[in-house]
């Protein structure tokens, strides 16, 4: 059996971070700063964190950052 090493399907910067947060936080009201807490790099317990908090599935998430990935200057999601 081999050890399979899942990579998240999405590349955040800090810098893009913040803005990604803003989006996030007008889609779901409810999560907080200190809940979204990310540094760059950590991806993928970025994605199992907001799975948790939003009761969605990984698929969605996934979606839902690249979505607010691919239109930066837009502050919608």
């Amino acid at each position: 059996m081999q050890n399979i090493s899942i990579m998240a399907e999405v590349t955040i910067s800090n810098k893009d971070w913040e803005r990604v947060k803003i989006k996030l936080q007008r889609k779901y009201n409810h999560l907080t700063d200190q809940q979204l807490s990310y540094n760059e790099g950590q991806e993928e317990a970025l994605i199992n964190t907001v799975m948790q908090l939003v009761n969605r599935k990984r698929e969605y998430v996934v979606f839902t950052l690249q979505k607010a990935l691919a239109n930066m200057d837009n502050n919608r999601l």
